[in-house]
């Protein structure tokens, strides 16, 4: 179907974004058509000022309004432990859990040979830098656990052994509330390796 060009334009440019077919960005074109101009005005706004004024924390790689970042610079925060993972998303959801006091290393990304990413793709000579400091105690590995988390978790294990840092892994397995009958085999193996005393 040929659409008018501003609209067609419009439709691409949804279409750029993770996830978002053809049918998909039709229809959100079609709704910013029916919203209130300055409500499609403070939307693009929002887009602008996002682009503009967000970077990334020259310590940590965590997506921020100020460099450092809120985190890095927070003097309460556990400065022997960076837990690393591999997106800012993944920082966002550590601290709405509240138990956990350290600093964070984003990787922005994680080994992957078959996508052509590798170690010096990713935030690891960074990760080293930050290392130099003597208060680095553990880091702890809270990369995804699918292959490319689990290659990337042990790739910074074997690079940081030497150290004599203490590394840890987060746990995988069931979820609290999961039933054991849906968790597929890889879930299942993990939680039983990572099972303790009670």
């Amino acid at each position: 179907m040929h659409y008018p060009e501003p609209i067609s334009k419009l439709i691409d440019s949804f279409m750029k974004l993770p996830g978002i077919g053809p049918k998909t960005a039709a229809r959100l074109a079609f709704f910013v058509l029916s919203m209130k101009e300055d409500t499609v005005l403070d939307f693009a706004k929002a887009l602008v000022n996002a682009k503009r004024n967000l970077s990334y924390c020259t310590v940590c790689g965590h997506i921020t309004d100020q460099d450092p970042c809120y985190i890095c610079e927070d003097a309460r925060r556990d400065r022997s432990v960076i837990c690393v993972v591999q997106d800012p998303k993944d920082v966002i959801a550590m601290e709405k859990m509240k138990d956990y006091t350290g600093l964070y290393h984003v990787l922005h990304g994680a080994i992957s040979p078959m996508d052509g990413i590798g170690p010096e793709d990713i935030n690891i000579p960074d990760l080293l830098k930050r290392l130099q400091d003597e208060t680095v105690e553990e880091i702890i590995l809270a990369t995804n656990p699918n292959i490319e988390g689990e290659a990337t978790a042990m790739y910074i294990s074997r690079l940081l052994k030497p150290s004599g840092i203490k590394i840890t892994r987060i746990a995988h397995g069931l979820p609290v509330g999961g039933d054991l009958e849906y968790a597929d085999e890889v879930t299942l193996s993990k939680a039983l390796e990572g099972r303790r005393e009670v």
